[in-house]
């Protein structure tokens, strides 16, 4: 029987072998990118792999109520921090691609414009990320970000960089799970609905 360290490595090889980046990788396992370079290429007989955090959402992920139940939560944080802070938002940004039914369920429950963003592909990282266009513009607009999990924040902190570069006012950012301990990115109140924290 594989113990759950090799279950990982054989899914990592697995999702390689379809031409899945290290990043994708990490957003399909939920761990951190630089967890997925370790699990590629080192022997897990002969190392102890790095401190990280799995996150597994298949049991809530499957069903449509049970993402509506967990949106119920991030539409209850993300009222009681807008009312601290005396604002409101317009629109709702979902981080593709885990992020996104978590946004359109929020977004429905708080009535708020729904906008996507995509992250920019490894190899064109300067560039920065994008909006969909079928959805929600943020141009002149106060944002949430939604997402499920911050790893290391870099993708969240680029999405605060690339919607405020767009012109749009990112109010507060929100995940599921929050794995860096971190309050805020760049500067934006950052919420999350478990903490995450390895002790030890």
């Amino acid at each position: 029987m594989m113990t759950g360290i090799e279950k990982l490595v054989e899914k990592a090889k697995e999702y390689k072998g379809k031409g899945l980046s290290e990043k994708d990788i990490a957003n399909e396992l939920n761990i951190s990118p630089d967890t997925v370079i370790w699990l590629l290429t080192h022997d897990i007989k002969d190392e102890k792999p790095p401190t990280d955090v799995k996150i597994g959402w298949r049991s809530v992920g499957v069903y449509g109520r049970r993402l509506g139940l967990l949106a119920g939560l991030f539409s209850d944080i993300i009222m009681e921090e807008t009312e601290k802070m005396d604002t409101d938002i317009e629109t709702v940004v979902g981080i593709a691609i885990n992020g996104i039914p978590h946004a359109v369920m929020v977004s429905d429950q708080l009535g708020k414009e729904l906008a996507v963003y995509r992250p920019p592909e490894e190899e064109n990282k300067e560039a920065g990320g994008s909006l969909a266009t079928n959805y929600a513009d943020v141009a002149d607009k106060k944002v949430v970000i939604v997402d499920d999990v911050i790893n290391t924040g870099e993708t969240i902190r680029g999405a605060v960089s690339d919607l405020e570069e767009k012109g749009a006012e990112v109010v507060l950012c929100t995940v599921a799970v929050n794995k860096n301990g971190r309050d805020d990115v760049l500067g934006v109140p950052l919420r999350a609905l478990v903490r995450a924290q390895i002790i030890g």
